[in-house]
């Protein structure tokens, strides 16, 4: 690095002024340390006093409106939280407090990057926010479906979304991180490895998003009663298990269907195939986190399984579909800020900056202060407050009391709501994991200065396959980056989380490896974790996923019947594809599909199968819709079912058989899987 560019406490990059313009305030003031906000020491929390955080926060929170600045694609359902292993012995939150109890929710699912009118299946990191209505107020998990995230402290987040956002001079591209200031960033803030390969993996292209799992992110707290208090880290995960599309496959998806997401789960909820998601705890010990080689309170990292097992203590069905998309889906209004009596904060500089934005924003984005009374942002218990007026007010309060303390009371008039002075109570001490609160600081704690043991492991801890997988499409986002000191930096700072994936990455892009860049603090060596891996955790099953049927006139209806009833009786659901899709004769009857070929790719399906007679066959050799349609099947590693006059198109397509392409008789054995062992036929990955 030059003389001007220089590393804190923690490696973050400091690029200091020379002759060049200063960093100032909007009101001129001289920005000293633009990466980290002022906090009651360098483990403590961030203080309302950072003029600097809060302009910058201020003015990101309200550069777009009406829609959200990020998270803007998103679709969302209601449905209830049931707890099944109450923990009232670390929690005295209500829901938690009686197995079998249950509170409403409402989760809204969506993309990062893209705005309100881009495509469901981008690679993106998806949010994941949930609002508990619990009956002592509002708690909204807000979360991702990525455990980890890009930066630390909160007063970098308005550089990391603009930096991923579309380019300021230009406009494009739209929901997508392949592009030149994206990894111009990151590449210059290590701490962002960790999300990095994180978003570079299969992770980041999820089939459904009723397949994904969903993370609290941070480390909070749980509190008993009495005011003991106990790291928590919270995960979501789906009943149906995690699966994600290969990359081919996600991009084809956004000119086949931009609802993908969307469509799959209204129609599933439509269907009565509820959602489900378990949600575990992490409990993690003071012992434990004092014992780590990193800080809990370091959002870019995880905690390993191993050291803190998963705890099942619910689960969440989502049963209901918006009443009306507008009122609920884009009004609703997520706060971390929002937590009950039984769960509070821990002093990570990234929740801390939180606490402060989402506030802020929605004033910006639902054009109120009042926002909380729309009817899916009001909670289900009664509440009460001195809070009058402003914009779109739609209740009434009567009385004088918009102020206390007063004695309207001894006038007998109504004195309005008081204070409690029990139920919520803060956590006190600000001592966690060594932190000297008398100290006011710009300034990360030496702990989380090491950005590459947690990625090493995240690779290790992969398949083969998904390990190309990574490497392959760092090596395609890389590809669309135009400035070639970038891409060697890029290629200088993955190094250090594995030789290989800089190796794989540079011989992708045909060029020269350069030297690794030096880690602020050397990487230590991290068991693999199989809890990383989706290949290895990966549900060999039908329930939820959707399996297309090929079929003309001609075709024998009494396979297609026996086709589509077992893969139902499996737990799957059919579609049925032809060429036309009005009513056609078929041996043994009359079928209508329901959707024409043309129209429905086999990107839509998890499975295919064909039932097609000789000269329809011969038909559809002529067809670019059909040729694909098995084509891209097979690219996509999927199960494909034929009869003996089908297999001619598979000929034609040049698609040999193999586990994953078998008579229809198979089919319904071979369907529940991908076959990721065919993948070096069809593509070359770095």
């Amino acid at each position: 690095m030059d003389k001007k560019t220089q590393t804190g406490n923690a490696g973050e990059t400091h690029q200091r002024a020379g002759d060049d313009q200063r960093l100032t305030t909007n009101h001129g003031v001289p920005v000293s340390d633009n990466q980290n906000s002022l906090k009651a020491g360098a483990n403590g929390p961030t203080l309302l006093e950072d003029f600097v955080l809060r302009e910058k926060i201020f003015h990101f929170d309200h550069e777009r409106i009406p829609e959200r600045i990020v998270h803007a694609r998103g679709s969302a359902a209601h449905g209830y939280f049931e707890c099944t292993d109450a923990i009232p012995d670390l929690s005295i939150a209500s829901l938690f407090a009686e197995k079998g109890k249950r509170t409403p929710v409402f989760t809204r699912f969506s993309t990062v990057a893209g705005g309100a009118g881009s495509v469901d299946t981008p690679r993106d990191v998806r949010g994941f926010a949930v609002k508990f209505y619990t009956d002592e107020g509002n708690w909204d998990l807000v979360g991702n479906n990525i455990p980890v995230f890009f930066i630390q402290d909160a007063i970098k987040f308005p550089d990391l979304i603009h930096s991923v956002k579309m380019e300021a001079d230009r406009g494009y591209p739209q929901a997508a991180s392949a592009h030149d200031t994206f990894w111009d960033f990151i590449s210059l803030m290590p701490e962002t490895m960790n999300t990095m390969i994180w978003a570079m993996s299969d992770r980041a292209i999820p089939r459904s998003l009723r397949m994904m799992q969903g993370f609290g992110v941070h480390t909070f707290r749980l509190v008993d009663a009495d005011g003991k208090s106990t790291f928590v880290k919270f995960h979501w995960t789906p009943k149906l298990g995690i699966q994600s599309l290969v990359w081919d496959e996600s991009a084809k998806l956004q000119g086949a269907d931009n609802d993908f997401h969307r469509r799959d789960l209204f129609e599933a909820i439509e269907a009565g195939d509820y959602p489900e998601w378990e949600l575990a705890i992490q409990v993690i010990s003071d012992e434990l986190a004092e014992s780590l080689p990193y800080s809990v309170l370091d959002a870019t990292k995880i905690v390993p399984e191993e050291d803190a097992p998963l705890r099942v203590i619910g689960r969440m069905v989502l049963d209901r579909w918006p009443d009306n998309f507008f009122a609920e889906t884009e009004q609703s209004a997520f706060l971390p800020s929002n937590v009950v009596p039984g769960i509070d904060f821990t002093n990570d500089p990234l929740l801390q900056g939180r606490l402060f934005s989402y506030l802020d924003t929605q004033k910006s984005r639902l054009g109120t202060t009042n926002f909380h009374q729309i009817p899916v942002n009001a909670p289900k218990c009664p509440f009460a407050n001195m809070q009058r007026d402003g914009m779109m007010q739609t209740m009434i309060p009567k009385g004088r009391a918009n102020y206390e303390p007063n004695s309207l009371d001894e006038a007998g008039e109504d004195p309005g709501p008081r204070e409690t002075g029990t139920v919520f109570h803060t956590y006190e001490d600000n001592t966690e994991l060594g932190n000297e609160p008398s100290e006011k600081l710009r300034k990360r704690d030496e702990t989380f200065g090491d950005h590459y043991s947690q990625p090493r492991q995240f690779w290790l801890s992969q398949t083969d396959n998904e390990r190309a997988h990574i490497a392959s499409a760092i090596t395609f986002e890389l590809s669309k980056v135009s400035l070639p000191h970038v891409r060697d930096r890029v290629l200088s700072v993955i190094q250090n989380i594995h030789a290989d994936l800089g190796q794989r990455v540079a011989d992708g892009l045909g060029i020269d490896l350069p030297k690794a860049a030096k880690p602020f603090r050397e990487p230590v060596e991290l068991a693999p974790s199989d809890a990383l891996s989706i290949q290895k955790n990966w549900k060999d099953t039908l329930k939820g996923r959707k399996i297309g049927i090929l079929f003309a006139e001609g075709s024998d209806k009494a396979t297609i019947d026996k086709l589509k009833s077992d893969v139902e009786a499996q737990g799957g659901s059919v579609m049925l594809v032809a060429p036309k899709v009005g009513e056609m004769k078929v041996k043994g009857g009359k079928l209508a599909a329901d959707g024409q070929l043309a129209g429905s790719p086999s990107v839509i399906f998890d499975a295919v199968a064909m039932v097609l007679m000789p000269e329809q066959v011969e038909k559809l050799k002529k067809d670019a819709a059909a040729k694909a349609w098995v084509s891209d099947a097979y690219a996509h590693l999927k199960a494909i079912g034929y009869c003996p006059g089908s297999k001619a198109l598979l000929d034609h397509c040049h698609i040999e058989a193999d586990e994953g392409v078998v008579k229809n008789e198979d089919f319904v054995a071979a369907a529940s899987k991908r076959y990721w062992d065919r993948e070096p036929k069809v593509r070359d990955l770095a």
